[in-house]
């Protein structure tokens, strides 16, 4: 499973970086907004600064909601840096916005994705990654992790090469029922991905093995 982090903070993601496990970043206006990035100019250079510290894809995401507006945005976010995945809601215009784009070589992830029905629209438009919210469906009563099951399953039946990126994922123990559930990718908040780390019987082990050490070298 490929590891995106979830936010604009550019010391989280150089952290999530240095851990050497982080295969890409997600991000929209709200995170944009909550790092106190704003204006269009200082919003385009932010992505760009991220680029410059991951190896791998950054989604930046559109505001328009009309096709050309999709469309026009979508080319000025690919331009800033080839590392750019354009996100786009899963809208009418923006299955079509997606469709056009990936006709011209620019990759798009299809966000805001509550139903398989969705999923497969945006595979069927092109999408390279379609984004299904896992903890806003359990936040309403419904399985989220079902949906990632589904939505893989139907994938790999149809040959689909769309990833399913999960998204909204709010806890460790989500990360874990992604995997089981087929997910390709699983973008998160980075203590999500540093709670992986954590099991009582490692900390035990290592004092143990600390102890034993002293006791031979005292």
């Amino acid at each position: 499973m490929k590891f995106f982090i979830d936010t604009a903070n550019l010391d989280q993601i150089k952290e999530a970086q240095d851990l050497g496990i982080l295969d890409g970043v997600t991000t929209n206006p709200s995170l944009m907004a909550k790092e106190g990035i704003k204006g269009a100019d200082k919003i385009k250079q932010h992505y760009v600064d991220i680029c410059n510290i991951v190896d791998g894809d950054v989604s930046a995401e559109v505001i328009a909601t009309d096709f050309e507006g999709m469309i026009r945005e979508g080319e000025e976010l690919a331009d800033l840096h080839p590392q750019i995945v354009v996100k786009i809601p899963c809208t009418k215009a923006g299955i079509k916005a997606i469709r056009y784009l990936s006709s011209i070589d620019i990759s798009t992830n299809c966000t805001l994705i509550f139903s398989v029905g969705q999923a497969l629209l945006a595979a069927k438009a092109g999408a390279a990654y379609v984004s299904p919210f896992v903890g806003r469906l359990d936040d309403i009563g419904t399985d989220g992790i079902d949906l990632i099951r589904q939505i893989a399953n139907m994938f790999n039946y149809y040959g689909f090469e769309t990833e399913v990126l999960a998204a909204s994922i709010r806890h460790t123990m989500h990360i874990l029922q992604c995997v089981e559930a087929g997910a390709d990718v699983s973008t998160c908040p980075l203590n999500a991905i540093t709670g992986l780390l954590n099991h009582p019987l490692t900390d035990k082990g290592l004092e143990q093995f600390l102890a034993d050490y002293n006791k031979l070298n005292s």
